[in-house]
Formats: structure tokens, sequence, C-alpha cells
């Protein structure tokens, strides 16, 4: 594939990370039906494919796939050059039954995962850790030592705050006490983000504008809604990704959203490109958007979401796109 991703600064970090990060959190994952979504070789293959189109910058979490993603990463990553690579997780989510202590922010379970994970990566550091939700049990000014400590001890080298939308107070608040400690802040946010979800705009966008966090959305793409997939009226395709259907169509298969689905489609034409080509390149060109995260069942479809980097928008067509509102505070 004849493609070179480039690099964007991360926040305030230095650090600089592919415009595009390739999120794995389909590796590993069980269907309703018992079958895997990506396996182990599937996996390694769209790594490989990732990699050859020069990304970089690659998501998981401790629970995707039951901690299997971090696993196979680690296999694939034990040929190469470690330091080469920008790899980010995400803990929070329970990872035993019946141990009170084994979720949420609390220092035991921070301390105990964040070994477990660089375990099962095959690595002596994180390059970003992010919380995978805000733990109200654990107080913020604990909770920031505590991954104070992780960076401290070269566990970790980033923070970051995943999935707050649109609640940015409380990433407001936590690099506050952060600040007045001198400890390690949040520098960068993983927010639902994409052209018909967008109620990171009220508040949450220019929070991290202003406090030069950078922002990399997941769910860019609504689910498989702005691949343009889907028609007005019309069944849902077999291959349809959405989970929990009924509610997904519910907020997705609206008339607003789809009125953004012909804007979309428009400027795909205009360009040549795909409707997910054009999503994403919406958010490549949005001055407040770091890098969103992209998945992949198979190698052909991670190519073309990869080659969003190679469509260029005039003022005039990223306008369009901005200006063409669906259903901003969709609940999903």
């Amino acid at each position: 594939m004849e493609l070179e991703l480039e690099t964007v600064s991360m926040g305030r970090t230095g650090l600089e990370v592919s415009e595009i990060a390739f999120g794995t959190w389909r590796f590993g994952r069980e269907t309703a039906a018992g079958n895997l979504e990506i396996s182990r070789e599937r996996g390694h293959e769209l790594l490989d494919t990732y990699e050859t189109a020069g990304g970089r910058f690659i998501d998981t979490a401790d629970v995707y796939g039951g901690g299997v993603s971090e696993e196979w990463i680690g296999e694939w990553l034990a040929d190469r050059n470690r330091d080469e690579y920008v790899i980010a997780s995400k803990v929070f989510w329970p990872t035993r039954e019946d141990d009170p202590n084994a979720g949420g922010l609390n220092r035991k379970h921070l301390r105990n995962q964040i070994d477990a994970m660089l375990d099962r990566l095959g690595t002596e550091y994180l390059d970003v850790l992010y919380i995978h939700r805000w733990d109200d049990a654990t107080p913020a000014r604990e909770l920031m030592r505590t991954l104070n400590g992780l960076v401290d001890d070269r566990k970790v080298h980033y923070l970051g705050a995943s999935t707050f939308r649109p609640n940015g107070w409380r990433i407001s608040r936590a690099n506050e006490i952060a600040r007045q400690y001198g400890w390690e802040p949040f520098t960068i946010t993983q927010p639902r983000y994409n052209l018909v979800n967008r109620e990171i705009e009220a508040e949450y966008m220019e929070m991290c504008r202003e406090l030069d966090i950078g922002i990399a959305p997941w769910s860019p793409l609504g689910q498989g809604f702005l691949t343009g997939k889907y028609e007005r009226d019309a069944d849902m395709p077999d291959d349809s990704t959405a989970s929990d259907s009924d509610r997904w169509e519910q907020n997705y298969l609206t008339e607003e959203n789809f009125d953004v689905l012909d804007d979309v489609r428009a400027v795909a034409a205009d360009t040549g490109a795909s409707p997910a080509q054009v999503a994403l390149a919406f958010q490549l060109h949005h001055p407040n958007i770091t890098a969103p995260i992209v998945g992949a069942r198979t190698t052909d479809q991670l190519e073309e979401n990869l080659r969003a980097a190679t469509v260029s928008l005039s003022d005039e067509q990223f306008e369009r796109l901005d200006e063409s509102k669906g259903d901003p505070y969709g609940a999903i």
C-alpha cells in the first residue's frame, strides 16, 4: 500500500503520534454466537497493514478480549523495535469476579493492573495509560497521586482519560489537582466524536483546546453509519457492525443523520473518495483533533480507512461538513 501516514503532536507533550491510530477492541472479542470477531492471525495481519502504512499509534485496553488484545500486540511487537511504537492502553473495568478491589481506579487495582498489562504486552512501559471511565469511589487526589507514581516509576509516560462525554470538568479538576502538587496531568482524551455524534463540541472540545490536551476520538465513523452502507427505509445489511441493533437503529437511522450522510456522500463524489474516507478526513483536517482511532475487521477495510489521509478537503468542503448537524446528543 503506497501510503505513509504523517505524525502529529499529542497535545503539549512533545510526543509525535501517527495521524490515525489503530484500535484493537475487536481482537479476541467473542460474538453472541461464540465466534471470534478477529483471530490472532487476522489481528497480526491488521497490525502488519497498519505498520506498512507508516502507522505507529496502537490503542488497546486491559479488557479487550479479556486481555487477549494486549497479548497479541505483545507477540507482534516482540520482533520489532518497541521504541518505534506508541502503545496506549486503558484500565478501569473489573478483571476478576468476586473481588471488589479488582476494578475501578483504586490504588491497589491500578498498581496490580499496570504490571499485568506490561507483562501481556511484553514491554517495560506504556506510552499512554488511559483511565477507561471515571471512578466516583476514588477521590481525584488519590487517583492523580497514584497515576503520577506510575509515571515516576517509568511504567507510564503519559496519562489520558477515555469516554468522558461530556463531563470535561472532571478532567479539568483532576489536572488542577495535579498542577497544585506538581504531578503528571492528563494530556490526551479519548471521547466519542464523529459527524453525527458531536456532543463534545459544546464545552469539552473547548476545554481541551484551552488546556492544550490532545483528542483521539473513538467511533469516528459512527459505528459504521458514516461508511454510507445504510439507506433510508432499508433493512440493515447482513454485515452490520452495530451491536444492540434495535437501540443502534433508533439512535443512528434518523432523518437528521441521513441529512448529514447526504452531505458526506456529496463531498465524497466531489473528491473521488468513499464516504468513510471523507468522514475521517474531516477529523484529520479538524484543528482540535489529534488522531482518530480506526478499527477494521479486514485488511481491505483498514486500507480504505487509512487512505483517508490522502483525501484533501477544501475550506468550503470542510465547512459544509462542519455545518452539517445531525443528532449531536445521541444517547448511544
